[in-house]
């Protein structure tokens, strides 16, 4: 059992308080990302976590032991920094027998342990070489078969391949899920990234000053983000925002800001009294070329396309103010020409002005 039990964690540094009255669960074998920009605590929380970091206050269990004042060889756990720390006069062997040679673990069981754990990182061609004769990737990759070869009940991730360049991080992150599905350990990922985050977590936990501003699964956090602040850090293109004034009608709300006028079912938000005023979020990828009999539909004039490969990036002028969309058909659409685009009305989000949460009810 690897599940942990984080109550109400505080972290300070003097009169500087970076984490306050923080709770958490995490269950065996879950996958989860604590995910959010430089400075919110990601990597503070991890740290606390794996005992490299004293916590101020409240308590941390692994696997329902209390390990809040172990040092972090005691807590069985592994991690895996942004930093390599491979020694460089070793081989690529001894760099990850290094940690059994220190437990007197029998030559022959660690032979057997780093065969096993070099095939399945693709690292066996690579045993006696030097880290130094090794790719990023491919150094990355002995870090990782390091804290592996090991066999913790939990594996502690701090932001290991934000080093490498894209296609290296897409083959390690896909690396990292399948460890994690062989080897059914608990493990936790720290990133800023919001694509490896929604690639290959079960949970995000997105965090911001300090505080959890959001957790749920990839799919939850993107169709239902809870505030403004996770609608704008999660997705890419980031959510198109506009100031509005609510009008109801009936059992519908009308959204008006400019020339836009957006259609909703009013029971499906809260506080959208008449004349309202709140901001809403429409995302890129949920809108496309408007099709005949479209409800919610947005004119504008080409600014840009960006081609990014199998679909494109329109960039329109709304009112004097830039607005995208992602669509396929592109190709067909050039800088000037007047488009007419639309959202479903499920996919419009809207946001209180006051606190920036959104309005929108639980899912029955």
């Amino acid at each position: 059992m690897a599940n942990i039990k984080c109550t109400k964690i505080r972290k300070s540094y003097g009169s500087h308080t970076v984490i306050s009255d923080l709770n958490l669960d995490i269950a065996d074998h879950e996958f989860v990302v604590f995910l959010g920009p430089s400075g919110c605590g990601k990597s503070t929380m991890l740290r606390m976590i794996a005992g490299l970091e004293e916590i101020s206050d409240g308590t941390v269990s692994i696997g329902g032991r209390d390990v809040t004042h172990l040092p972090p060889g005691e807590r069985g756990v592994a991690m895996v920094f942004q930093s390599y720390a491979l020694y460089p006069h070793m081989s690529v062997f001894d760099n990850i027998a290094f940690g059994l040679r220190r437990q007197k673990v029998p030559a022959e069981e660690i032979r057997r342990r780093v065969e096993h754990v070099s095939n399945m990182l693709g690292l066996a061609q690579f045993l006696e070489r030097k880290p130094k004769n090794l790719s990023g990737g491919q150094q990355q990759r002995v870090a990782m078969a390091r804290a592996m070869i090991k066999t913790p009940k939990l594996f502690l991730f701090d932001e290991p391949l934000s080093n490498l360049d894209a296609k290296l991080r897409e083959k390690l992150r896909t690396e990292i899920r399948r460890m994690h599905l062989d080897l059914k350990t608990t493990t936790i990922f720290v990133t800023h990234d919001q694509l490896e985050a929604m690639t290959i977590a079960d949970r995000i936990v997105l965090m911001r000053a300090g505080a959890i501003e959001q957790q749920g699964t990839p799919s939850e956090i993107f169709d239902r983000p809870a505030t403004r602040f996770v609608a704008d850090f999660i997705g890419s293109p980031a959510m198109n925002f506009r100031d509005c004034s609510v009008a109801i009608d009936g059992e519908q709300a009308e959204l008006t800001s400019g020339s836009i006028r957006l259609k909703v079912p009013a029971k499906d938000y809260r506080d959208l009294g008449q004349g309202a005023k709140v901001e809403v979020g429409l995302r890129p990828s949920k809108m496309d070329i408007a099709a005949e009999g479209d409800v919610n539909v947005i004119s504008g004039t080409v600014v840009l396309v960006e081609n990014m490969g199998s679909e494109g990036q329109v960039i329109v002028d709304v009112d004097g103010r830039e607005m995208s969309f992602v669509t396929k058909a592109f190709r067909t659409l050039e800088a000037g020409q007047r488009i007419d685009f639309s959202i479903d009305p499920d996919s419009i989000h809207i946001f209180s002005k006051e606190d920036g949460r959104s309005l929108l009810r639980a899912a029955a």
